[in-house]
């Protein structure tokens, strides 16, 4: 049976789409070990700036609990973005090339138009979610008194009231974030492997989810399962586990298109 966006190739000239197994999970974070450890200055370079810019901002929004849960929340939407110096070390790798932190900055530059336009529509969707959050939580803070985070997430569940509130906020979260994931999860690597353009990416993205939902699902639950980790550890499991994912996610890519 064919499968969703089967047909997208009469409009569009897409790259195809492989089909791969569950188990293909554990091989991507393999090899994405493998190029951690061979970049490992440039690939945790890349990690101690995400743990640090992460803890500076969610301690600057420490008192302001809803604008907290936006910025936790968005970043797995800007994600994608942020890991192309990640793919571009692992493109590097694949081709025996040297790597370093300021080679891997190549990727923004080549494929500068396709990563602009993205990013844009990354923005728009974070936009929009800030927004949607900020309409929920508004119901909640005027009803709760003013605390830090802790203090807001005990009286929220304290209050009883609230549980529909918050259950639509995670709701509405989970599907930002997986649209976000069909949309991303080739798109950047595509952009910067190949002379291609944003909604050619974007296109072959949802192909690939779709001949895929089983594995790209699991997949997915892994990169939160695995980013959440590194929040719980006050974001410094990052330095380690950002440049893992990123890494990973470019033969993620390998895999899924010829």
């Amino acid at each position: 049976m064919a499968h969703p966006f089967a047909s997208l190739d009469r409009h569009f000239p897409l790259p195809r789409v492989r089909q791969v197994a569950a188990s293909r999970v554990a091989g991507w974070l393999a090899a994405g070990w493998t190029d951690l450890r061979e970049t490992p200055f440039a690939s945790l370079a890349y990690g101690l700036l995400f743990a640090i810019a992460g803890d500076l901002l969610l301690l600057s929004l420490w008192q302001r609990p809803q604008y907290f849960a936006v910025a936790v929340s968005g970043f797995f939407i800007v994600a994608p973005l942020l890991c192309a110096g990640l793919y571009e070390l692992s493109r590097r790798n694949e081709r025996g090339l040297a790597s370093s932190f300021v080679d891997s900055l190549d990727a923004f530059a080549r494929g500068r138009t396709g990563l602009t336009l993205f990013g844009l529509l990354l923005v728009l969707l974070w936009v929009a979610w800030e927004r949607f959050s900020a309409l929920l939580f508004a119901g909640m803070a005027a009803a709760l008194p003013d605390a830090n985070v802790i203090g807001f997430a005990a009286a929220v569940v304290d209050a009883g009231s609230h549980g529909g509130r918050l259950l639509a906020w995670l709701l509405a979260g989970a599907i930002v974030a997986q649209v976000v994931f069909m949309l991303g999860v080739v798109s950047v690597p595509l952009l910067i492997d190949r002379d291609t353009d944003a909604v050619t990416a974007a296109m072959t993205s949802l192909r690939a989810f779709a001949a895929n939902p089983g594995p790209l699902l699991l997949w997915s639950t892994t990169i939160v399962a695995l980013t959440l980790l590194g929040f719980a550890t006050l974001l410094f499991g990052l330095i380690v586990l950002m440049p893992l994912l990123g890494h990973a996610s470019w033969h993620a890519y390998r895999d899924l298109v010829e």
